[in-house]
């Protein structure tokens, strides 16, 4: 059997990993979208590494858009098998998915109609959009969902196990037990593996011993700062900006898993008398309704979560909270004083969180709060590297507002989390594959596990194959 990296290989976006058996049954384990602006990688999300018409089966890791982002062309290209997943991220992916391609398709009528401002010859060819709404509706069919802790067959030689991975409402490690033409061989994929002693959700559980992983790197050459500093630090961030600067405090946020942490964290912060009186608002439609599908899974959170929820039968909505759906009501935000605006995307490349740092970074009052990684050439990541200005819808903007970075609100293990969450495969595990991280990190990351007494550690290439 052969296992070809199709995606995140020496990059962090993108995830897709694809397994063939000896008698050529083929599965696909995520099939996510590439987010960034690597050159090299322009075409990667138009283009496959296989044929998705012979693919039998996916598994999907979680709701992600970096994960499940491409499944709608996946389909739409010929894929007719079942995707397995946890219920929650068959949730999630209904409103995810469907976001995806509105928001595609916007993009594609503003760049096309900015286009024809341009004379014929210097035009750009037109945008079509990697897929559409109906595209992301009729994928769902394929969706079966599972549940954790539990063996289930999708073919009479392979079975899968889900174990939570503590990342973000319905994240799960994988593993298949692989009956190979009569040689059992089990692989492991880490999918992304969360935090410990994280809020809201269950710590990353263990995986069994596996033969081969394949595991995120993501962070694999950094700490994270401790929890107990970072309500802290936020609570200063908002009275520095909010209070004191009567600025807006702007923190791009990923719609799932980073806003409703956020939003819990301001909750207790409330609850215990702490949060100053000033207005925040959730200025993402997606964010909205992802806490809902949080709302109807509260069998991945952890006990802290639901003994608050004794306290607070709402951990998501506290007094000044407002969850805005309307274009309009956003707009009407950039004219507001003192407040603040969890908006998404994450990497400050799209969405509403785009136009409010438009209209926010040129003022010393106001403050861009970075909770998470963001990819090569994103404005989060230019705004994480300090420079002086950024071209924003075509506008190059000073960047006077202050910009902090809190990495310690990842929702992706650490180094030494990692090494943690592996050290119950190092007797057995012949292989493991790196993926889901830039070179770099990967590289450090290496030498970690070989420190630490692990043996064979790869680190594929995009369209690399192994026999295993």
């Amino acid at each position: 059997m052969k296992i070809k990296f199709c995606g995140a290989a020496q990059q962090v976006t993108g995830s897709a990993h694809l397994i063939t058996l000896t008698d050529g049954f083929k599965i696909l384990m995520d099939c996510g979208l590439y987010q960034g602006y690597d050159k090299d990688m322009e075409d990667f999300n138009e283009n496959w590494l296989f044929d998705p018409a012979e693919i039998d089966c996916m598994i999907l890791s979680h709701a992600h858009i970096d994960h499940a982002g491409r499944i709608p062309k996946l389909v739409k290209d010929g894929f007719r098998g079942s995707i397995y997943c946890t219920h929650a991220t068959r949730s999630l992916c209904a409103i995810m998915l469907a976001d995806s391609a509105g928001i595609q398709e916007r993009d594609a009528e503003y760049f096309n109609k900015r286009r024809l401002k341009y004379p014929k010859e210097k035009r750009y060819p037109e945008r079509v959009p990697l897929y559409r709404t109906d595209d992301a509706e009729k994928a769902m069919k394929n969706f079966t969902g599972m549940d954790y802790d539990r063996w289930f067959p999708v073919s009479p030689d392979v079975t899968v196990l889900f174990k939570d991975a503590g990342h973000i409402l319905g994240s799960a490690s994988v593993t298949l037990k692989i009956n190979d033409v009569g040689r059992e061989v089990t692989v492991g994929f880490s999918g992304d593996v969360g935090r410990p002693d994280r809020p809201i959700l269950r710590d990353p559980q263990p995986m069994p011993n596996v033969d081969y992983m394949l595991c995120e790197s993501t962070y694999g050459d950094k700490e994270h700062i401790a929890k107990p500093a970072e309500a802290e630090k936020l609570l200063q961030v908002i009275k520095d900006t909010c209070v004191k600067k009567k600025g807006k405090l702007i923190i791009p946020a990923f719609s799932v898993g980073r806003t409703q942490e956020l939003v819990y964290m301001l909750d207790q912060l409330e609850t215990a008398g702490k949060l100053p009186r000033i207005p925040v608002y959730v200025d993402s439609p997606l964010a909205v309704n992802a806490t809902r599908v949080f709302g109807a899974h509260t069998e991945c959170f952890d006990k802290q979560m639901k003994q608050y929820m004794l306290i607070d039968d709402n951990p998501f909505g506290f007094n000044n909270l407002t969850y805005v759906h309307e274009v309009e009501v956003s707009k009407s935000l950039n004219k507001k004083g003192a407040a603040i605006i969890i908006s998404s995307s994450g990497m400050a490349n799209a969405g509403r969180v785009k136009h409010h740092i438009y209209n926010s970074i040129d003022k010393k009052q106001n403050t861009v709060l970075i909770v998470g990684y963001c990819a090569q050439g994103t404005p989060g990541q230019k705004l994480r590297d300090g420079v002086d200005e950024i071209k924003l819808f075509g506008d190059l903007k000073p960047v006077n507002a202050d910009v902090e970075v809190m990495d310690s609100f990842s929702a992706h293990a650490d180094r030494n989390e990692l090494l943690s969450f592996l050290q119950n495969q190092k007797k057995n595990v012949k292989a493991i594959f790196l993926v889901h991280g830039e070179i770099k990190r990967q590289t450090a990351f290496k030498e970690s596990l070989e420190q630490d007494g692990f043996g064979r550690v790869e680190i594929p290439d995009l369209g690399d194959e192994f026999t295993l």
